[in-house]
C-alpha cells in the first residue's frame, strides 16, 4: 500500500533542528524529501557534538532520516539554475534561514511563486514577519524565553528556566508540518500554492496557552488558587513559576521514592484528582482523610497540600517508583515514574511500540532514535538512515537532464 504522502516532492532547504524536524516527519509519511546542502560541509549538525570522529553526528542523523541529499552551491549562477529547476518540479519547499537570507539569494516568495504557482513554501523564523524583533536570529532557548515558557518554568524562588524539551525547535517544526499539510489540502481545492510561515515565538506560546489563561485569571481575581504559593504568599502582576505543580487545577508534585538518595530519578509524579480523592486516600493508607474536614475538599486541602505530599512520601519510602505506580494505577491515581533517558532508551514497551527504534546508518552501523509519535491504523512509518552528504547529487541531476559530462563540469566548478 502506498504511503499517504507518496508522490509529494519536498525541497528541504533547512538546517539544524526546526526545519529538519518538519521535513523528517513528512518523509516518514512517504514524501520524497531532498535535502539541499552546501558542498563539502552540508548541514552544520553533521559535525556538531560528534560521538565518532569523521562520521555524521547523531544530531544530524536523528533529524534527517528517510531523506535524500544533494550538494549545491546556490550562490553560483549554475546552482541557482538547478534550484529553480527543482522548484518547478516540487510540491513543497521548506527553509529556516536567518531573516532575509533567502531573499538576498534571489529566492523571494514572489519569485518562488512565479516559478511554481502550485508550490507550498514553508518558512520558520524566530519571530513573525512584522514583529519588532523579526530581524533577530533565534535559537531554541531564545524562543523559549520569548514565547513565555521560561518565565513560567522553575521554582518561584529561582530564576526563569528553560525546558530540555525542544519547545522552540522541534515543536515549531511540528507546527509547520501541520501548516504544510493544510496548504496541500487547500491546493487540492484551489490549485494554488501559498506561503506557510511559523515563528518559534508563536509555536512556544501555543504550548503555553494555559499560562496565558492564568494571566487573565490573575488580572481579574488577583490570585491563582491551584499554585503552591496560594494562599500564603501574595501574587505579583504576572504568572509566577509554580515548581512542579499541575497546571490544570489538579494539584500534583514530584515525590521521592525508595532509592532517591543515590538515584536522581527515583521519583514519581503524583496527582491529587478531586473526583478520585476517596480512592487516593485508600491507596496511600489514609482512609480517614476522606471525611477529615481539613482534607475532604480541594479548598480545604490547599493550605495543607505540602503536608499531604510529605505524608505521601512517607508511604512511598519503601517502594520503588515502579512499585508505587503499579499500586496507584489500581486505584486510578494519575501518576507516572520519572523516567531517565537511559530508562527510555532501553524501555521494551517503547521499542515494541516503535516510539524508539534502532536504525541502520551507512558507515555508523545502528543507532537509536525516536520513531513516529503519531500512530496510524493502516500503516507504520519505517524509519530509515539519514543520507550521506551529497549521496544523491548525481541521481537528482541526471533526473533533471544533466549528462555525466555536465555533472563532472559542475563538480569541477564547485557548484556541486
Amino acid at each position: 500500500m502506498p504511503l499517504p504522502l507518496e508522490g509529494i516532492k519536498i525541497i528541504d532547504f533547512t538546517g539544524v533542528q526546526a526545519g529538519p524536524a518538519c521535513t523528517q516527519l513528512l518523509a516518514w509519511f512517504g514524501a520524497d524529501v531532498l535535502k539541499v546542502e552546501r558542498p563539502g560541509t552540508g548541514d552544520v549538525t553533521r559535525r556538531q557534538l560528534r560521538d565518532i570522529p569523521d562520521l555524521d553526528a547523531l544530531y544530524f542523523t536523528m533529524l534527517n532520516s528517510n531523506k535524500r541529499s544533494i550538494e549545491l552551491n546556490t550562490k553560483t549562477p549554475e546552482g541557482k539554475k538547478i534550484l529553480e529547476q527543482l522548484i518547478r518540479e516540487a510540491d513543497v519547499m521548506v527553509e529556516n534561514f536567518a531573516p532575509g537570507a533567502l531573499d538576498r539569494m534571489g529566492f523571494t516568495w514572489e519569485h518562488i511563486h512565479e516559478l511554481n504557482p502550485r508550490l507550498i513554501f514553508g518558512s520558520v523564523k524566530g519571530f513573525a514577519e512584522g514583529h519588532p524583533y523579526s530581524d533577530l536570529k533565534v535559537y531554541e532557548n531564545v524562543a523559549q524565553c520569548a514565547g513565555g515558557a521560561a518565565s513560567t518554568t522553575g521554582f518561584w524562588d529561582g530564576p526563569p528556566t528553560v525546558s530540555a524539551a525542544a519547545l522552540g525547535d522541534s515543536n515549531t517544526g511540528m507546527h509547520l508540518a501541520i501548516g504544510i499539510l493544510t496548504a496541500l489540502l487547500h491546493r487540492e481545492k484551489t490549485g494554488e500554492g501559498q506561503k506557510v510561515a511559523v515563528s518559534m515565538q508563536d509555536a512556544v506560546l501555543n504550548l503555553c496557552r494555559v499560562k496565558l489563561r492564568d494571566q487573565e485569571r490573575l488580572e481579574r481575581v488577583g490570585y491563582l488558587e491551584e499554585y503552591p504559593q496560594y494562599p500564603k504568599t501574595p501574587f505579583g502582576d504576572a504568572v509566577p513559576r509554580g515548581g512542579n505543580a499541575g497546571g490544570g487545577g489538579q494539584p500534583g508534585w514530584i515525590l521521592k521514592c525508595k532509592g532517591w538518595e543515590s538515584d536522581p530519578n527515583a521519583y514519581i509524579y503524583f496527582t491529587i484528582q478531586e473526583q478520585n480523592w476517596a480512592q487516593t486516600c485508600e491507596a496511600i493508607g489514609h482512609p480517614d482523610w476522606k471525611t477529615d474536614p481539613n482534607y475532604a475538599t480541594a479548598k480545604a486541602r490547599q493550605p495543607h497540600i505540602f503536608d499531604i505530599f510529605a505524608d505521601i512520601e512517607k508511604w512511598l519510602a519503601d517502594k520503588t517508583k515502579f512499585e508505587a505506580v503499579d499500586i496507584l494505577r489500581k486505584f486510578e491515581v494519575p501518576c507516572a515514574p520519572v523516567l531517565s533517558m537511559k530508562e527510555i532508551a532501553h524501555d521494551p514497551a517503547l521499542r515494541a511500540l516503535g516510539s524508539v527504534v534502532e536504525v541502520e546508518q551507512e558507515k555508523r552501523g545502528t543507532y537509536l532514535t525516536v520513531g513516529s509519535p503519531i500512530k496510524f491504523s493502516s500503516f507504520t512509518p519505517t524509519i530509515k538512515g539519514a543520507p550521506l552528504l551529497g549521496e544523491h547529487t548525481d541521481e537528482v541531476l541526471a533526473h533533471l537532464g544533466y549528462a555525466a559530462a555536465d555533472i563532472a563540469a559542475l563538480r569541477g566548478k564547485q557548484v556541486i
